[in-house]
């Protein structure tokens, strides 16, 4: 089985309580493990798979926090940080139908220094770059561009998730596409909400959106449309998979689950690259990773929620 290195965030989430999607009512908050990269990470082991996270927390009680959850959860910290700047913060609200906005105050997540010994680790495996953080400059956003060309040049396998979070840009959305540009060109598998993929192609139409990043250089794109599915699309073909129906409560870490069990499917694969031509194998994974994304909606918190391989792979399981 491949290894899967996650690149990025890693923070607190505290969810506002009974606020019907507006912090600024909000007087509870739970404290929950966060970060688009570390969910990710997460998904995987919680499936059985083999992932390494690289990024930085604070050296502070929420920092140990994060790392003992990920502890929990298998994933490997061998190449996670420290830093004496206080561990990244993220305040979320979560309207009546579990959709969920992001208010940040960023921390050690952007202290990340690359760190060379990753290189040859990455050869024939498997890379993970979650942006929600990542590409708004300084150290993180260094060593992430440096992550990625070590990637491209030792054979990995390469998913990018833009993580696009309107709090984080603000009114400079033309920034953020421009930077995302680069990975959409080289990365072999590349996720996006409609929300993202709308914005990183200035095309309202899912289907004209798809063709655009194509051209760009995507080769294999998702685009996770909530109840509805997941469109897979290629340059060969276009097909939307349905996923299972639930009760949603909390949206928060159905994308990372879904890219996380899609990752950890493409990692027992000898040869990671030959998704990209086999059609109905990565249908079928999609499938799979549609229900993973669905049942993480049934709960509260992204990694609580993850599910396990039982959950995912016996049939029998039932969650509405």
């Amino acid at each position: 089985m491949k290894k899967v290195f996650c690149v990025g965030e890693l923070l607190i989430d505290f969810v506002a309580e009974n606020q019907n999607g507006n912090l600024s009512k909000a007087n509870n908050f739970t404290k929950k493990a966060g970060g688009a990269p570390a969910n990710v990470a997460c998904a995987i082991s919680k499936l059985g798979g083999n992932s390494i996270f690289i990024g930085c927390i604070g050296n502070d009680p929420f920092g140990d926090f994060l790392v003992n959850t990920l502890i929990e959860n298998d994933v490997d910290i061998t190449f996670a940080q420290r830093s004496n700047t206080f561990t990244t913060l993220a305040f979320v609200s979560i309207s009546e139908d579990g959709e969920r906005d992001f208010v940040f105050s960023r921390g050690a997540d952007k202290k990340l220094q690359y760190d060379a010994k990753v290189r040859n680790d990455f050869k024939d495996n498997i890379l993970h770059l979650g942006a929600a953080t990542a590409l708004l400059g300084g150290d993180l956003e260094k060593a992430y561009g440096r992550y990625f060309f070590d990637a491209l040049t030792e054979n990995a396998f390469i998913s990018f998730d833009p993580n696009f979070r309107g709090d984080l840009w603000k009114n400079d959305h033309d920034s953020f596409v421009k930077k995302c540009v680069p990975f959409i060109q080289k990365s072999h598998l590349c996720k996006f909400s409609l929300e993202e993929a709308q914005l990183l192609s200035g095309k309202n139409d899912v289907i004209e959106a798809c063709e655009f990043l194509h051209k760009l250089g995507a080769q294999v794109i998702t685009v996770t449309l909530g109840s509805e599915g997941t469109l897979v699309s290629t340059t060969d073909f276009k097909e939307t998979i349905k996923s299972i129906k639930v009760n949603p409560v909390d949206t928060t870490g159905a994308g990372d689950a879904f890219i996380g069990c899609l990752l950890q499917q493409i990692a027992t694969l000898h040869h990671p690259h030959d998704i990209l031509k086999d059609k109905q194998t990565l249908l079928k994974m999609v499938r799979l990773a549609n229900k993973a994304g669905a049942i993480t909606t049934t709960n509260f918190g992204a990694i609580p929620s993850l599910p396990t391989h039982k959950m995912v792979y016996d049939s029998s399981e039932s969650y509405n």
